[in-house]
């Protein structure tokens, strides 16, 4: 996922509470979010994924230069 501004709402409600509820269709799992910075010390795997995600965000919505989230599904 990607969101337009690192201070949105609800970017800040997933780094308080990383824990959520996803719903896919009529599909329900759990999930982990982990918020992906482009800092300083953001890991290269992190830089690797973060250009992806933007790059098919610029793709199908003609921008990307937002903050990315991961949604990690629980075991």
């Amino acid at each position: 996922m990607i969101a337009e501004y690192d201070t949105s709402q609800w970017i800040q409600n997933l780094r308080a509470a990383p824990q959520v509820q996803v719903r896919l269709n009529d599909r329900k799992f759990a999930a982990t979010v982990r918020v992906l910075g482009t800092g300083d010390g953001v890991f290269s795997a992190d830089l690797s994924l973060i250009r992806e995600v933007q790059a098919l965000s610029r793709t199908k919505y003609g921008w990307g230069e937002g903050t990315v989230v991961e949604l990690i599904p629980a075991a």
